[in-house]
C-alpha cells in the first residue's frame, strides 16, 4: 500500500517536471524537500521528548529511581543499541557530523548516499532519544541534505540543482527544529553554501518556511526550544556583554578541543565496538548520575535556567538539599558546563550518533547564567540573568560553528523577538573573532580541512578542492637523453607542438628540463646544433609536482616559480608535465559549472 502511494507521488512529480519550467520545478522541489525534512524533525524530536518525559516522571514517582537511576541506564542502552544497528543493518559504519555534507558538495558532486535518509534518524533517536549527551540537529541536517540530494538524483537534476536542494533540506531541518526559518536559511548559506547568489535564496527560503510551517502545525510547541518571556536590553550592560563575548569565545575553543580529544581517545581504543560502547556509556552514565542535566539534548535545563526559579535544576539530584543555595547552584552549573565537552565526546566517540549543535546551546546558556549569576552574587551589579542565559547561547554557537549570523538570528527567533539584537550581535561577533583567531576552521570543518576535502570561505580554495591533480597531468610528452645532441631535440620540435622536454636517464629518472626558449638563439646554427649536447643546456627544474599534491598546492607552486610548465614525479621517477594554462582552464570550467544561480 505504502509503495503504491509513493509510486503515485513520484509519477505526479515526474509529470510536473515535464510541464513546469526548470525554475518552477525547483520551487516545487524545495517545498517537497522542506516537508520531508520537517517530518524527520517531528519524528526525532517527538521520540526524544517522550523518552525524557517518561524518564523524568519515573525519576520523580518511583522509589527505586529517586536518584535518576533510569536516566543512568537509558544512555547505556541507547549507545549499545546504536552500535548494534550500525553493525547489523548499516554496514558497520556511519558518518557523523555535518562535515560529510561539505565533503559531498566538494568531492562527490553533491551526491549523498541513500541510506543517510534513514540511518541518521534511526541511530540518533536511539542515542540522543535515550539520553546520550548530544544533539539531534546534526542528524536532522544530514537527513535533510540526503533528502535533497537523492530527490535531485531521482529526477536527474544537475550539480547546481543538487547542491541547491541540499541547501533546501538543511534550511528546512534547522527551521523545523527551532521554528526559526531565518536561522535555517542563514545556516544553509553561512555554513554550507558559501558561494551562493542572491537568486538562490528563493528556493532555500521556500524550503525553510515550509519546514517551519509543518513543524508548527504538527509538533507540540513545548517540545521545541522557545522562550515566551519578554526580553529588554539595557545599554548600561554593554561592557558585561562584551566580557561575555570574550568568555564564550574561549569556552567554545575549550569545548572544540576537548570534545575532539575525547573522540580521538575512543577512536584509538583497540577493543570491539560493543566493549567500547559499554565502556564509554558507563562513564557517561556516571556523569549523568552526578549531573542529570547532561542527559539528552538538555533543552529542558536551558528553560529552567532562564526561568525565575533556576534552583529547580537541583531537584531529584544528589544535591537536592542545596536547592535554595545560590552558590551551590552556581557550582553545579559550572561543573556541568565544564563536563559537557567530555560527555558529548564520550557519547559520539563510544559509538553513539548525534551532533554538537544542541550541546553548544546548552553550554552557552550555562556560561551566560554562570557569568551573570556570579556577578550578581558578588554584589558588583544586578544583571538580567535570563537575558545573559539566552545571549550566551549565541556566543558559543557562533564560536563553535563560525556562524555568527545563524547564532544571532536563531536566538532572536526562539526568544520571540528582536529585543536582544544588539547584545546578540556584540556577543556573537566577539566570540567568533576570538574563536577564529585560535581555530582557523569550525568544529565540523576542522578534520576535513586538514585533508583538503572541504569548502572554506575562500572561493579559490573551494573550487580547487574539487579538482583532481591526476586529471591534468599530461604523460605523453616526448623525452630526450642527456648525451644526445641538439639535432635530436630540433627534430622533435619540428614534428610536434611540444615546447618543453624532460631529460631522463635509462631508469627514467629526471635529470633536467629543456624549454624551446633555451635553444632559440642557437637553433639556426647547424654547427652548434650538431656538436652541443643536451646535458650542456638542460636546466634543473625550479620545482616539481607529485600526483598526491592537491590542486591548491599545484597552483601555489606555479605562482611561486612563475613558469608555464612543471614536471611531475611519481615514485621518484619522471611521470609527465602539468601545464599552467591547462590547470587554469580546468579551474575556469569548474568554476563556471559550480556557480549556483
Amino acid at each position: 500500500m505504502l509503495k503504491k502511494i509513493i509510486s503515485k507521488v513520484e509519477n505526479i512529480i515526474a509529470l510536473s517536471q515535464s510541464v513546469l519550467s526548470p525554475k518552477q520545478f525547483i520551487f516545487l522541489s524545495s517545498v517537497l524537500v522542506g516537508i520531508s525534512s520537517a517530518f524527520a524533525v517531528i519524528v526525532l524530536k517527538t521520540f526524544a521528548h517522550w523518552v525524557f518525559t517518561f524518564a523524568t516522571y519515573v525519576t520523580i514517582h518511583a522509589t527505586f529511581f529517586k536518584l535518576g537511576l533510569l536516566k543512568v541506564m537509558l544512555p547505556v542502552i541507547g549507545i549499545v543499541l546504536t552500535v548494534f544497528v550500525v553493525k547489523r543493518f548499516l554496514g558497520g559504519t556511519i558518518e557523523k557530523g555535518t562535515s560529510q555534507i561539505l565533503y559531498a558538495v566538494a568531492k562527490k558532486a553533491s551526491i549523498i548516499p541513500e541510506k543517510q535518509m534513514y540511518a541518521q534518524i534511526v541511530t540518533s533517536s536511539l542515542t540522543v532519544g535515550l539520553g546520550g549527551s548530544a544533539g539531534l540537529e546534526s542528524p536532522i541536517v544530514i537527513t535533510g541534505a540526503a533528502f535533497g540530494s537523492n530527490y535531485a538524483q531521482k529526477y536527474s537534476l544537475n550539480y547546481k540543482d543538487r547542491t541547491m536542494l541540499i541547501g533546501c533540506g538543511v534550511a528546512a531541518g534547522i527551521a523545523a527544529a527551532f521554528n526559526a526559518p531565518i536561522a535555517g536559511v542563514l545556516f544553509a548559506v553561512e555554513v554550507l553554501l558559501v558561494d551562493v547568489s542572491i537568486s538562490a535564496f528563493t528556493p532555500i527560503m521556500i524550503a525553510a518556511a515550509t519546514g517551519a510551517l509543518v513543524s508548527a502545525m504538527v509538533l507540540d510547541e513545548t517540545i521545541l526550544l522557545n522562550f515566551t518571556g519578554k526580553q529588554t536590553f539595557n545599554y548600561h550592560n554593554i561592557p558585561y556583554y562584551i566580557l561575555l563575548g570574550i568568555i564564550t569565545g574561549f569556552v567554545a575553543i575549550f569545548y572544540a578541543r576537548n570534545f575532539q580529544n575525547t573522540e580521538h581517545f575512543f577512536s584509538r581504543l583497540k577493543i570491539s565496538p560493543y566493549k567500547k560502547a559499554f565502556f564509554g556509556a558507563s562513564i557517561l552514565a556516571l556523569l549523568i548520575f552526578i549531573f542529570p542535566t547532561l542527559f539528552g539534548e538538555g533543552y529542558e535545563s536551558i528553560r529552567t535556567l532562564s526561568d525565575s526559579d533556576p534552583g529547580e535544576l537541583l531537584e531529584n539530584t544528589l544535591f537536592s538539599e542545596f536547592r535554595n543555595n545560590s552558590w551551590a547552584l552556581l557550582a553545579f552549573v559550572g561543573c556541568a558546563l565544564m563536563l559537557k565537552a567530555y560527555a558529548t565526546g564520550i557519547t559520539l566517540g563510544s559509538g553513539g550518533n548525534g551532533g554538537s549543535f544542541a550541546p553548544s546551546l546548552f553550554l552557552g546558556s550555562y556560561v551566560g547564567f554562570f557569568f551573570s549569576k556570579l556577578l550578581n552574587l558578588t554584589g558588583l551589579t544586578n544583571l538580567p540573568i535570563s537575558n545573559f542565559t539566552m545571549v550566551g547561547m549565541a556566543g558559543i554557537l557562533s564560536g563553535l560553528f563560525h556562524a555568527p549570523l545563524t547564532a544571532i538570528f536563531l536566538i532572536a527567533e526562539i526568544t520571540g523577538g528582536y529585543g536582544l539584537m544588539i547584545p546578540l550581535m556584540i556577543v556573537a561577533s566577539i566570540s567568533f573573532a576570538i574563536s577564529k583567531a585560535f581555530e582557523k576552521h569550525s568544529l565540523d570543518v576542522k578534520g576535513l580541512a586538514k585533508k583538503g576535502h572541504v569548502f572554506t570561505s575562500n572561493k579559490d580554495s573551494n573550487v580547487l578542492s574539487t579538482l583532481d591533480t591526476n586529471s591534468i597531468i599530461q604523460t605523453d610528452y616526448l623525452t630526450v637523453f642527456p648525451d644526445e645532441n641538439l639535432e635530436r631535440l630540433v627534430d622533435l620540435i619540428s614534428h610536434s607542438n611540444q615546447v618543453i622536454f624532460a631529460v631522463i636517464n635509462e631508469e627514467n629518472k629526471l635529470l633536467g628540463i629543456v624549454h624551446f626558449n633555451d635553444i632559440r638563439e642557437i637553433i639556426f646554427n647547424q654547427y652548434r646544433v650538431k656538436y652541443t649536447l643536451i646535458k650542456e643546456i638542460m636546466k634543473t627544474p625550479i620545482d616539481v609536482i607529485y600526483p598526491a599534491d592537491s590542486m591548491e598546492t599545484v597552483m601555489d607552486k606555479f605562482e611561486a616559480t612563475k613558469v608555464a610548465f612543471l614536471p611531475v614525479l611519481k615514485n621518484g621517477i619522471y611521470y609527465g608535465f602539468i601545464s599552467k594554462s591547462v590547470a587554469l582552464e580546468t579551474y575556469r570550467t569548474k568554476l563556471k559549472s559550480m556557480i549556483i544561480e
